[in-house]
């Protein structure tokens, strides 16, 4: 009976590590796929962007660190362009990249900037959401290159937020 009683813990500690398993397999999520990656990746910085051409006061949209760069706006109307450009060339259209960045004169203010950013952003992301689970590796650098690209931007905007005083949305404490 001793014998017993001493085996008890044993044989709770033996189901419980073995259980525990069992019960982690069954909740375990597969490996992520190279979309959901990639798709994890473009939408974290384009919903970056589109948060700080929201925040951004308006009457600052021209503003420029020095002279020779772009504007707050241009930077916007550019990354606008190239979400449009990444759009069509995974659709297999070809796209001309000579414009570099949408007019301004059809785009001159907040309102209409952000919603061009917007919408190039959910173009490009329902090309990427509705593309093959393990894309090509020319798709693929397409979506590295301009995840990268996007980035760039945000950085540049960072400091046109900075030089105005303002923190940019991601260095803010988590609410």
């Amino acid at each position: 009976m001793r014998r017993l009683i001493r085996a008890v813990p044993l044989v709770v500690s033996v189901f419980v590590v073995f259980g525990s398993g069992i019960v982690y397999a069954q909740t375990a999520k597969p490996d992520p796929t190279t979309r959901d990656i990639l798709l994890r990746q473009w939408t974290d910085i384009g919903e970056k962007v589109v948060k700080m051409a929201e925040e951004f006061p308006e009457d600052k949209y021209e503003f420029r660190p020095v002279a020779g760069v772009r504007t707050f706006a241009d930077q916007l109307r550019h990354v606008a362009f190239w979400n449009g450009f990444v759009a069509k060339s995974a659709r297999g259209e070809k796209a001309d990249g000579k414009l570099n960045e949408l007019p301004k004169a059809e785009y001159p203010t907040k309102a209409k900037i952000v919603a061009a950013l917007k919408s190039s952003l959910a173009e490009a992301t329902a090309q990427l959401k509705n593309g093959p689970v393990t894309p090509t590796p020319k798709l693929t650098d397409l979506w590295v290159s301009f995840t990268e690209h996007s980035g760039e931007h945000y950085g540049q905007m960072v400091v046109y937020y900075r030089l105005n005083g303002i923190v940019p949305p991601a260095s803010r404490p988590s609410p």
